[in-house]
């Protein structure tokens, strides 16, 4: 008659062992492991830690915040520049990559023609119809018979310039024109290359700027990230270590473990709901 009773009690005192097992085996990885407070590395998790720390002071009374009205009133001024920034880098980074796309296709045009103008002026030459010393025109050694290096942006510039002004005074002089292409038709490309080039190039230089001041900025998001985390830490220093972190975590601080200590630890986190 008493054996189920009996079995009923050993399952309680398996059950409560269990607990207190799992209560000693957290406390120990409590005071051998302890999470690091990992800072933000990102620009998004930058702006979610200070608008976190923004939320709060709106929130809560001067005496009852976890850190200064100096760091709020910073936080305050600081978070719309910097919001502004990220969307400005990322919006000059995008028109710099749609317009890159256009750009090469007129880098290889204008090369495509370079290369043709020289080819035909060379083939020319090969069947007698232009004398070698045309290619000194176009700055190039009269026997000189393989194309330029084109392979540069510099390259294009200055050969496309050389190309053009040689065979205009070529023709100036009543020489007879190199076709298929003509100058005329280099010298389209030529200047459509010209001005993506350089309107490339001034994008190029806004993202740089845009860069520069966000990178600046980043520096003191840090530094009042930093400043805020510690506030909050020693505003709750006398709480113990796992209170304390759980408070703070309220006002965006975070904290993690380790990768070999999770390793290490990851057997035993688990809830006490799950035993039994």
């Amino acid at each position: 008659m008493c054996e189920w009773p009996c079995f009923v009690l050993l399952i309680y005192y398996i059950r409560i062992s269990s607990l207190h097992l799992l209560t000693s085996c957290q406390q120990i990885i409590h005071q051998t492991f302890m999470p690091y407070r990992r800072l933000p590395n990102t620009d998004n998790a930058r702006v979610r830690a200070l608008e976190k720390a923004l939320l709060i002071g709106k929130e809560l009374p001067p005496f009852k915040l976890a850190f200064s009205q100096k760091s709020f009133q910073e936080i305050q001024s600081f978070v719309p520049g910097f919001k502004q920034s990220i969307e400005l880098n990322k919006q000059n980074y995008e028109r710099y990559l749609e317009r890159t796309r256009e750009y090469q296709k007129e880098l290889k045009k204008i090369k495509l023609y370079l290369t043709h103008f020289v080819q035909v002026v060379n083939m020319a030459i090969q069947r007698g119809e232009l004398h070698e010393s045309t290619r000194e025109f176009y700055g190039l050694a009269k026997d000189e018979k393989n194309l330029p290096s084109l392979n540069s942006e510099t390259d294009l510039i200055n050969w496309g310039e050389k190309i053009i002004e040689g065979e205009t005074r070529r023709c100036q002089r009543g020489m007879s024109p190199v076709t298929n292409p003509t100058v005329a038709m280099v010298k389209v490309w030529y200047e459509k290359f010209i001005d993506i080039y350089r309107f490339q190039k001034t994008m190029l230089e806004k993202h740089s700027r845009s860069q520069d001041i966000l990178t600046e900025q980043r520096k003191r998001a840090d530094r009042i990230i930093l400043s805020v985390w510690n506030e909050v830490e020693d505003y709750f220093g006398d709480l113990p270590d796992d209170m304390k972190r759980e408070k703070a975590m309220e006002y965006g601080l975070a904290y993690v473990y380790r990768k070999n200590e999770l390793q290490r630890i990851g057997p035993f986190l688990f809830e006490k709901r799950n035993i039994g």
